[in-house]
């Protein structure tokens, strides 16, 4: 452990930019032919709306726990005060894999995005991974792509957050170009049908929300680099969520105002097609593309800062081995953390497109247990500490806890077999077993220490007298 602290360089829009543009990867590019296959324009809006809703009562509640707790690390501070060392260890390393899972999601997604722009990339064929072939130079647009994000975080959250703002700025800009395409090129019959596939269909996309609003979360992970008033930090979060979800509603009432909804289904990027067909011009399907691309750079640049500060967090309190509880002396970086997730996301591409779904599902249970552990904890402390310092009070706090546990939990059980969006086996299955297996000997080795406002302490004299 270090006596060197983080730098409080984060303004208003710096953390702004990095939840919003965490939470805006690249998912939306490809995923928006088969929303709308599954559910129809208005079911795919409302699954949308509704993810909106379940986000933003979890946001609610990160929001007042950041204000109270503006610590690096997030969920393991609050379940740790709340609960103890082991309900907060299972909280923390289900947050750490759904992390992970999105920072290696855009090594991937980066090479399959430059794929689009240059069919004939593939050069150098490796392997084959679950009936994909994998490609020297399309691995390579990866590899390199994660190497230069993972060096920006490590020479410090200045050009993290200066990277981050440029990308979201442009990001922001293609969506409003899509939306104006609406008006411009967008046909009402497309509209049709507006619902379809029934429950299912609604369920199907509902249940890709958490992957895809998963990132407001990583504005608590750097609170101790945020340099405002705790209370804006908690509105700020809040914010953040709301422009998402207005964001995908965007994209997929002006997708689905482009072209038919089998066409934008079948399509390798169902968004540029649709944003080529509403301006009539190949080079706005690129520019779309481009704005993928910056979604791909916000994503990936906002997980690594939140994954590895809340591995610091961990190591720091004795969770993990203390050679992750490093800050650099003179960037001020968790920098080895940051080198074991860059590194992850090093290897990524070299498995394939196949990854990305198995990314997708395997984080995306991860970040709902971490969510509905973190409103459970929000409900404790709202109990046993009604008097602890709120900058950011929620009103009708115990209604929008419990709101936040139960669409939270619903949420969950949509990941287990039989259900629409059970993960698959092996490859799913695998990730999060072998994932937990290895969280389970941690675990195992860590004291018992109970709940409290000295919790964090008592744990790291307990760890270090081990």
């Amino acid at each position: 452990m270090t006596d060197i602290g983080f730098v409080k360089a984060l303004g208003r829009w710096d953390t702004l930019a990095v939840g919003f543009g965490a939470m805006i990867g690249f998912g939306w590019v490809v995923l928006v032919g088969g929303w709308l296959e599954d559910a129809g324009t208005l079911g795919a809006a409302l699954a949308f709306v509704a993810g909106g809703l379940v986000m933003t009562l979890v946001g609610l509640a990160y929001a007042e726990l950041v204000s109270a707790m503006p610590k690096a690390g997030g969920e393991h501070n609050y379940a740790l005060r709340a609960m103890g060392s082991r309900p907060a260890f299972v909280t923390s390393w289900a947050i750490v894999l759904g992390y992970v899972s999105v920072v290696a999601f855009e090594a991937v997604a980066l090479p399959q995005t430059v794929l689009y722009l240059a069919p004939d990339m593939l050069v150098g064929r490796l392997w084959s991974v679950a009936g994909y072939d994998v490609y020297a130079t399309w691995a390579l647009v990866g590899i390199v792509g994660a190497i230069v994000i993972t060096w920006i975080n490590y020479i410090g959250i200045r050009p993290a957050s200066i990277a981050q703002t440029i990308a979201v700025v442009f990001l922001i800009g293609v969506g409003l170009v899509l939306l104006t395409g609406t008006f411009v090129g967008g046909e009402v019959r497309h509209f049709d049908p507006w619902f379809t596939g029934g429950l299912a269909g609604f369920i199907s996309v509902l249940v890709a929300t958490p992957f895809l609003f998963v990132g407001f979360d990583v504005i608590p992970q750097s609170a101790e680099e945020i340099n405002l008033p705790q209370r804006q930090v908690g509105k700020l979060l809040v914010v953040s969520v709301l422009m998402a979800t207005a964001f995908y509603i965007v994209v997929v009432l002006s997708v689905s105002s482009a072209l038919p909804h089998s066409e934008l289904a079948a399509a390798e990027l169902a968004a540029a097609d649709g944003m080529t067909a509403l301006w009539d011009s190949p080079a706005m399907g690129t520019l779309l593309i481009l704005g993928g691309i910056a979604g791909i750079l916000t994503s990936w640049n906002g997980f690594l800062i939140g994954a590895s500060r809340i591995i610091y967090a961990m190591a720091e309190s004795g969770m993990l081995p203390r050679w992750f509880a490093y800050l650099h002396p003179r960037y001020r970086t968790p920098t080895r953390a940051i080198l074991v997730v860059g590194g992850l996301s090093v290897i990524a591409p070299l498995f394939g497109r196949p990854m990305l779904v198995w990314l997708v599902d395997a984080g995306g249970i991860n970040i709902v247990i971490a969510f509905l552990l973190v409103s459970v904890s929000f409900l404790v402390l709202r109990r046993r500490e009604p008097d602890m310092p709120r900058p950011f009070r929620v009103p009708a706090g115990p209604v929008v806890g419990w709101a936040a546990v139960v669409l939270s939990l619903g949420l969950a059980v949509l990941y287990l077999p039989g259900m629409p969006a059970a993960l698959v086996w092996p490859a799913e299955w695998l990730i999060v077993g072998i994932w937990w297996l290895v969280g389970l000997w941690f675990v195992l080795r860590l004291p018992r220490v109970g709940a409290g406002p000295d919790a964090e302490e008592r744990l790291m004299e307990a760890t270090a007298r081990r």
